[in-house]
Order: C-alpha cells, then structure tokens, then sequence
C-alpha cells in the first residue's frame, strides 16, 4: 500500500460513514426508520470512548503560596541536576568549562535544598496561619459537655455556700 492510498483510506472511511449516516436518517420526521437498519449502522459505526474520565481528587489542592514554592523548587532541582550533568561531561570531555561548571553545581545545588526547605517552611507557615480544620470527636465533646455542667454545679454550690455565709446562718427565710 502506497502514501497515496493510505491518505485516501482514511477519506473514503469517512465519506462512507457519513453516507451511512444520511441513509440512516429520515428524509421526513413523520417517516419512521427501519429499527434494524438503525442497529445494523450502530453495530458497524466504532463506538467512541471518552479520551478521559473525570474522577474525584484523592487529595485536595495545594494552597497557593505552597503550590507556587514547590514549582519553584522543582525548576531550581531541575536546573541543578542539569548543570551537573554537564559539569561531569566537560570533566569527562577535559573542557575549561568543566571548573566553573563544578563551582555552579555546588552553589546550585545549595539554592536547591534551600528551595526545597522553602516548601516545608511555606506549607508549615500556612497550616499554621489558617489552621487545618479539625472536627473534635465525640467522645472530646461528651467529655468537655461533662467537665461544663461540673464547673457549674461546683459554681452553683459556692455561690449557695456564700449566701448562707453572708447570712449568718440564722434561718433567715427573707430580707429583715
């Protein structure tokens, strides 16, 4: 099979298709089609899958400034694993570009561990300033409900306590 008939396939597979389409229609809305026609058509026509399946993150998104520290860091990695590849090829090679390269390695290579602490440090400082939202169990609430109404009735009591002490305890049902 030639060029020429391999671009021609393609065109005549979609005149074809095409054609099979038109007939499958009906000139007329109120003309009915031939069901089995229609099946026929449907089971030569190749059935098209999607080119992706939208699924549910399994993680959420990175915060913006975290997200934009860790692109960071990523381009300064990348460009220090470059110039240490290079840096070694010239050293194989003998080039005079082999020394600066080496001393640019060893300076990249130490802005790229600071980019990499960058990230830690940004996703630490934003966790921090906005807080992860955190829901308390349960079992936190029943007890922190429980050690409440306690203080209360510890307060209740005192203030009873108090007030019996303030009258003297002389059986004072009212206010003389």
């Amino acid at each position: 099979m030639g060029t020429a008939e391999r671009h021609e396939a393609p065109a005549r597979d979609v005149a074809a298709h095409a054609t099979a389409e038109r007939s499958i229609e009906a000139p007329d809305r109120d003309i009915p089609t031939d069901d089995r026609r229609q099946q026929k058509a449907s089971q030569d026509r190749p059935s098209y899958r999607p080119l992706w399946i939208e699924e549910p993150a399994r993680r959420r998104r990175l915060p913006d400034p975290v997200r934009t520290s860790a692109v960071r860091a990523v381009l300064i990695i990348a460009v220090t694993l470059l110039q240490a590849m290079v840096a070694f090829l010239c050293t194989m090679a003998g080039s005079w570009l082999a020394f600066p390269m080496v001393i640019s390695s060893v300076v990249s290579t130490v802005v790229a561990t600071w980019g990499a602490l960058d990230v830690w440090v940004t996703r630490q400082v934003w966790n921090q300033r906005n807080g992860v939202v955190s829901a308390p169990s349960s079992t936190a609430r029943a007890l922190r409900r429980e050690r409440r109404r306690a203080r209360r009735q510890a307060r209740a009591a005192e203030r009873a306590q108090e007030r019996i002490r303030r009258s003297g305890g002389a059986g004072q049902l009212s206010h003389p």
